[in-house]
């Protein structure tokens, strides 16, 4: 089959593209930048390069293809940029795709969404999943989607580095011994190449999940890979998380989003579409990823 990737080589994109070459399909990945030409071809896809920004280039990006995989990203250094409506942002690229695939006449469709799409308010800076998902259910009914909705994932740990290493602990305004939900990109990557050889019928959800753990638990896995077994997993209020996020030179409204998606997972509110539809859970689990997260700890 002919598939375009989007994404760039992400997280998720590279081991996709990876698993989709291996099983003998065609791949286009699409790219915002130049310079990951030649290492995309050297995976042995093609590349597309230019924006999601832009509906006509993905249009004609489009054309032919047998499945299209879309996920919106927007570039690192967003969540600080203060002239940037995060969510507006990203609900815009979700009318793009809708157009570009409509023009384009792609009749089967694999979406990026989340945890947290079933909220239609809520769930902070999730909101845009739920606002894609409706805008892309648009598409007429013989196009078939199938919405990924992963966890959240284990790589935003990676975030927890700085105030561990200045203030000794993991500090968010959830906690407890509630297990949630996480996921790693290997996993999402594993499902949605998984996904694309199932037949497409209508309009699908599938959860993507590779273990259930609980914040302490989390501070306990994590603490004994970085050598700080008494690392533990403080819980501030709202407004005091709210504050330090702003401190860092955040947008405002992000970070006001950001402090909202936490709080709704306080209780499982957050989680509770994902047991009604419980997924079976992945491969890699949080201690294999707590050597990575190790790595860069030391690092």
């Amino acid at each position: 089959m002919k598939i375009v990737v989007t994404g760039s080589l992400g997280h998720i994109s590279r081991p996709l593209t990876q698993e989709l070459i291996q099983q003998g399909h065609t791949v286009i990945v699409v790219s915002s930048k130049a310079e990951r030409k030649p290492e995309i071809e050297a995976l042995g896809a093609k590349a597309a390069i230019g924006t999601m920004e832009d509906m006509d280039f993905l249009s004609v990006t489009f054309q032919g293809a047998d499945i299209v995989y879309a996920m919106e990203a927007l570039h690192a250094g967003s969540f600080h940029n203060h002239d940037l409506d995060f969510v507006a942002a990203n609900t815009k690229l979700g009318s793009n795709y809708k157009q570009a695939i409509e023009q384009a006449g792609v009749k089967r469709v694999v979406h990026l969404s989340s945890i947290g799409a079933h909220m239609a308010h809520g769930n902070g800076i999730l909101a845009f999943h739920y606002q894609v998902e409706n805008i892309i259910r648009q598409l007429p009914d013989d196009v078939s989607i199938k919405f990924m909705r992963p966890v959240g994932f284990y790589y935003n740990m990676f975030a927890f580095i700085p105030v561990i290493k200045t203030q000794g602990a993991i500090i968010q305004n959830y906690g407890g011994d509630e297990k949630e939900p996480w996921v790693s990109p290997l996993d999402i990557a594993r499902v949605i190449a998984e996904e694309m050889e199932r037949p497409f019928d209508g309009r699908e959800i599938r959860y993507i999940a590779s273990d259930e753990v609980s914040p302490n638990e989390v501070a306990a896995i994590l603490g004994e890979a970085i050598g700080k077994p008494d690392l533990r997993w403080k819980v501030i209020s709202d407004e005091q998380f709210l504050n330090g996020l702003l401190n860092t030179g955040m947008n405002p409204k992000t970070s006001k989003g950001l402090m909202e998606m936490n709080a709704v997972r306080r209780g499982g509110v957050l989680y509770e579409d994902y047991y009604r539809n419980q997924p079976a859970l992945g491969h890699v689990k949080l201690k294999d990823f707590a050597k990575d997260f190790a790595k860069v700890y030391n690092a």
